[in-house]
């Protein structure tokens, strides 16, 4: 592994919003503060990473005259959609030319009346479902740009957005502390049977902690970070087998104790967290997935999870990049003290060769792996191995893993009807060492359901209440950004953050 902070001059010297790897090519997007959204193609000279700039797309279009927040490649490859402060959406579509390629615009998408600050596209690239401080997501027909659904209920920003790559749940993440989860319904019969139809199934709001007095009731705390945190993005994401979502900007507080973290929920589970990643010392803000799976080390006597195959994932705090798998406790990387200002977004490259971090301080991160690094790709049916051990999908469709358990039996969970919001018990985790989330303290737990509800697509190995020590993993060098003063004021429209005090739903 190598890599570190390109001193290059990614967007004029603004804050550097956000960045994806075409799904097929190593070419990187990254959207900017000075309205533009570029195409860089990445490579390696041997000893670090290099990004060449390739095109700018925003300066000879009108596409944008603002901040662009978010942008976002489709699973096919066809469109980019990128979006800015005052609501609008580009969607760019790749045509050949001359000197290899162009992106020109498709479509221009007006809808949201504010500042658009995520996008995801659902596994075909049929639909994209964006997220706006209008407190609203919309789902959009990408080929013809016109609004499928809408969808309310969030009483402040929605900074995160994340499209099941099976096509059963969106699930939103706000500002006003809370997660939604919408499942896919059928119309019924009428006329617009054919649109989509998403409905409200979970409101994830506040956990609940088992108080060390008996004498005293428990006490509950929300699982997510107010509108104070410093950060527009939330960026939560599914695992690409659609069997887990995780969760950013979590938020533990038990007595004094006040610990970030990011919550996994489980497929079969969408009611409430399972899992509570061990804390970190900033905020999380994003997550991102790497798109190839790889083959099972036989470690995983202390993992969470029981997959036939590895799930690798990054998660970003405001100034750290810690990347997980499913067969390992602690993370196996850890990168802190890579920029200035705030990191914005993650991106990985198809063939997981390449994980790249944008930040405010207008610089970018991009580390390199060596082959098979981070394991053997593992094949799945419908896949083909292509050069340096990458996987290229023969088949839209992902395999979706039945066999990721979670292991409850040591939790006695009682179960209560509630129309949206959830409370959950959550594992305490220790300030002063990385430890396993245990048994969950036993309490009330509340969900739409009224039937208990057996989690069998996850497993959390529960045995131990009192938690096995993990091993901290040592902090791989990078090269740190260029001494830079601080950055300019971004040229972003969005509005100044006011207090408010959410509605918690119990």
């Amino acid at each position: 592994m190598r890599g570190g902070t390109l001193q290059i001059n990614w967007h004029d010297q603004q804050p550097v919003l956000s960045l994806d790897f075409h799904p097929v090519s190593r070419r990187l997007a990254t959207a900017g503060a000075d309205h533009d959204v570029k195409i860089w193609e990445v490579a390696s000279d041997g000893k670090l990473p290099t990004a060449t700039f390739k095109t700018g797309l925003v300066p000879n279009t009108t596409a944008h005259s603002s901040a662009v927040n978010v942008l976002r490649f489709s699973p096919s490859g066809e469109y980019l959609a990128s979006g800015a402060d005052g609501g609008g959406i580009t969607l760019w579509k790749l045509h050949p030319a001359d000197d290899g390629e162009a992106w020109k615009i498709h479509k221009t998408l007006l809808f949201h009346h504010k500042d658009v600050l995520d996008l995801q596209w659902s596994h075909d690239s049929t639909f994209l479902v964006s997220a706006s401080v209008d407190n609203t997501c919309i789902i959009w027909e990408a080929s013809k740009g016109t609004v499928q659904q809408k969808l309310e209920g969030h009483l402040h920003y929605v900074q995160g957005v994340a499209w099941d790559p099976l096509g059963q749940y969106i699930a939103s993440l706000s500002s006003d502390r809370t997660c939604k989860i919408y499942a896919k319904k059928p119309q019924g019969k009428s006329k617009n049977a054919e649109r989509l139809n998403f409905v409200c199934q979970h409101t994830l709001v506040k956990v609940e902690y088992q108080n060390h007095d008996e004498s005293k009731p428990p006490t509950k705390s929300h699982l997510f970070h107010d509108e104070t945190l410093p950060s527009f993005f939330r960026r939560l994401a599914w695992s690409p087998d659609g069997s887990f979502l995780v969760l950013p900007a979590g938020l533990s507080k038990h007595s004094s104790e006040v610990i970030n973290t990011a919550y996994v929920m489980s497929r079969r589970d969408l009611s409430r967290p399972s899992i509570q990643l061990p804390g970190a010392s900033k905020a999380i803000v994003a997550v991102r997935f790497c798109p190839v799976l790889f083959k099972p080390r036989g470690s995983n006597s202390d993992g969470f999870f029981k997959l036939p195959y590895r799930v690798v994932f990054a998660v970003a705090t405001l100034n750290s990049l810690y990347v997980y798998d499913t067969e390992s406790v602690p993370p196996i990387l850890v990168h802190a003290g890579l920029h200035y200002a705030a990191i914005t977004d993650i991106a990985w490259s198809s063939d997981a060769k390449y994980l790249a971090v944008s930040s405010r301080d207008g610089y970018c991160t991009i580390i390199e792996f060596e082959n098979e690094e981070l394991g053997q790709p593992h094949i799945l049916p419908g896949s083909k191995e292509v050069a340096n051990g990458n996987l290229t999908p023969e088949t839209k469709k992902p395999v979706c893993a039945d066999s990721m358990k979670v292991d409850n039996s040591a939790n006695k969970l009682k179960m209560e009807a509630s129309p949206v919001a959830v409370g959950v018990r959550a594992p305490l985790l220790p300030t002063e060492n990385i430890k396993r989330t245990g048994e969950l303290a036993e309490g009330n737990v509340t969900c739409e359901n009224k039937e208990p509800v057996t989690i069998d697509s996850m497993e959390v190995d529960a045995d131990d209440t009192k938690g096995k020590e993990a091993t901290i993993p040592v902090a791989a060098e990078v090269t740190p950004p260029p001494a830079v003063p601080a950055a300019k004021n971004s040229a972003s429209s969005k509005p100044a953050k006011r207090r408010i005090t959410p509605i918690a739903i119990d």
